[in-house]
């Protein structure tokens, strides 16, 4: 029997219910599913009776394990959408934007999430999917050395954000008008109230040094992916579209940057939850 495991689960949106229209509309379909499900049922068992009563017959045998590979087409999978060693992407489920499960051969997805902004306080916009990665080798190294293990250990997550483990934030475009003055302008305000808080008010300079990597000369269409990275000794790399744009080294910032997707108030909670469910999964890898 083939096993399926999946150790990593991310936070997926309730269903919401069909009408009565959207429900009939679907009966075909899922009656036709029906069928063919039955159908590819009733082939296998066929087969699987052929063989048991000729079980020399290799044609029978492969034509068997021929039926088995396809109607794995017709089952559908329910529950949270999962992240497997081997998977190759997942996808965030409210905009169809997918991420790579690993990053830099080493960089393992924790969580995923959306950065939605009001426009003019009366629509919401989806600005950027966005997923949350870290460094396996330097998260087990920081949990075996400061906790050993941790269950019980709640202040886990907030020491994530000030220690010295290999992260990145990867950012991919949703939104089809964004400008790089506004994605400038939405930093200087969200990171700007970040390193107040955790920093006080004399924030100014850092805030400038990293907004201005942020220039005019980038185009954000839809698609476009910017990598917020910290590296080893606290030092936050900028990458856009895959040229770098600048590198700060700053503890307070790598904090108040991860603040924005990990943090009590962050931009998703399920990104936060996911990380928070998937974290203990990574260690015990």
């Amino acid at each position: 029997m083939v096993s399926f495991r999946f150790p990593f689960s991310f936070s997926q949106p309730p269903t919401p219910p069909l009408s009565a229209a959207s429900n009939a509309s679907s009966r075909p379909f899922s009656a036709a599913l029906s069928v063919a499900a039955a159908a590819s049922a009733l082939s296998i068992a066929g087969a699987g009776i052929a063989v048991s009563q000729n079980p020399d017959s290799s044609l029978v045998r492969s034509a068997l394990n021929f039926l088995v590979s396809k109607s794995s087409s017709f089952c559908p999978m329910w529950g949270s959408l999962s992240l497997s060693e081997n998977s190759s992407a997942i996808t965030e489920p409210r905009t169809g934007v997918s991420f790579p499960s690993v990053l830099r051969d080493s960089q393992r997805l924790l969580g995923i999430g959306l950065r939605r902004k009001a426009v003019l306080g009366l629509k919401n916009i989806d600005v950027y999917a966005f997923g949350v990665y870290a460094d396996d080798g330097d998260a087990k190294k920081f949990v075996s050395e400061k906790y050993g293990e941790l269950k019980g250990n709640e202040k886990w997550e907030e020491d994530l954000m000030d220690c010295d483990v290999g992260m990145t934030i990867r950012l991919q475009i949703v939104y089809g008008r964004l400008s790089i003055r506004s994605v400038r302008s939405a930093f200087e305000e969200s990171v700007g109230s970040r390193l107040h808080k955790f920093g006080g008010s004399d924030n100014k300079e850092l805030l400038q040094r990293f907004t201005a990597q942020f220039k005019d000369e980038y185009k954000l269409p839809k698609g476009s992916i910017i990598d917020l990275c910290r590296e080893r000794d606290h030092v936050l790399r900028t990458i856009i579209d895959g040229k770098e744009a600048g590198s700060i080294k700053s503890k307070l910032l790598c904090r108040s940057i991860l603040d924005l997707y990990i943090g009590d108030q962050s931009f998703d909670q399920k990104a936060k939850q996911d990380v928070h469910r998937n974290l203990p999964s990574l260690l015990h890898k």
